[in-house]
């Protein structure tokens, strides 16, 4: 079985204004990565547009209108400071959704032992009921209730390391008891959540933070000490990676120090606990990472590992 990478030309079209982070750039450097012949063997799929009713397993039918009606027909539009729509947002941010559900529906069928869904906006910052942090959808945590209610699972694992605390996977699943969500990220950082006393309402959060400036292997001790054992303790079915690369030095927006071999490593982690869990299912989808460099050469290394399991 082969690594799948999903991706689509929309993700291109969702325009943010001159100077925001979050910007098509990011796409391409990653188009541009990909493009090397070692990336040659992986399977490559068009993210689809995502049903409606897909969205709706995390989402009320009140977010989606709020994000159809402020969507503008020219220019940009805030949500608020951080997070802005284009005319094509929307089909970017459902094919966003559209290429996580695809992902588990390769995987989880043995069509791919694992996949890298490369799109944007990210969703990991995505509330029940508010985009922020330039997330419109919880693309991560739809896929994991897809995963449960779709495919029937019983148990789905969420590791987030990205540099910022997924606050927005937080708040989808954390009544959800079948859905495990681990955090490693920077803290105090935006958007402030993420403190290890936040545990869910069935102790199904395990938030772990770290010190800006810590470096690599502080997260190398963190993983091996405080998230994996949960994992191991969770057993999930599937592991679903909200993959941030932020976390490296060169990025402008925190300050952990990472490089690009401690994606490497992390991701080697997660995909050796997988094939003891479940055979080794991992979905992928790209959260954060905002120096060009960085976040090209640290994807590549994320989606090389993907590809030796």
């Amino acid at each position: 079985m082969t690594t799948a990478l999903i991706t689509h030309a929309a993700s291109h079209a969702h325009l943010t204004p001159p100077g925001h982070p979050e910007r098509p750039a990011r796409i391409q450097a990653l188009d541009d990565a990909f493009a090397k012949p070692e990336f040659g063997p992986v399977q490559r799929h068009d993210a689809p547009l995502a049903d409606w009713s897909q969205i709706l397993r995390c989402h009320p039918q009140s977010h989606i209108d709020t994000i159809l009606s402020s969507a503008p027909k020219a220019g940009a539009a805030a949500l608020d400071a951080d997070t802005f729509l284009s005319p094509g947002s929307v089909e970017a941010a459902r094919r966003g959704v559209g290429g996580n559900l695809m992902a588990v529906d390769l995987v989880l069928s043995g069509q791919a032992q694992n996949a890298f869904v490369a799109c944007r906006p990210p969703g990991h910052h995505a509330e029940t009921e508010r985009a922020m942090g330039f997330c419109l959808f919880g693309n991560v945590a739809i896929a994991a209730k897809y995963a449960l209610d779709h495919h029937g699972l019983t148990r789905v694992a969420v590791l987030d390391f990205d540099v910022h605390h997924g606050n927005g996977t937080q708040d989808l699943l954390w009544d959800e008891p079948c859905a495990l969500f681990a955090s490693t990220h920077q803290m105090p950082l935006y958007p402030g959540t993420g403190a290890p006393h936040e545990r869910g309402a069935h102790d199904n959060i395990v938030n772990v933070p770290l010190q800006p400036g810590s470096g690599g292997a502080a997260m190398r001790l963190a993983f091996s000490q405080q998230i994996l054992p949960r994992l191991k303790a969770f057993a999930p079915q599937l592991v679903l990676v909200s993959a941030g690369f932020d976390a490296h030095r060169d990025d402008p927006l925190a300050g952990l120090n990472w490089v690009a071999d401690d994606f490497a490593w992390i991701t080697r982690q997660t995909c050796a606990f997988a094939r003891e869990s479940c055979g080794g299912k991992v979905v992928s989808t790209l959260e954060g990472g905002y120096d060009l460099h960085a976040l090209a050469e640290s994807a590549a290394a994320h989606l090389r590992v993907l590809m030796e399991q």
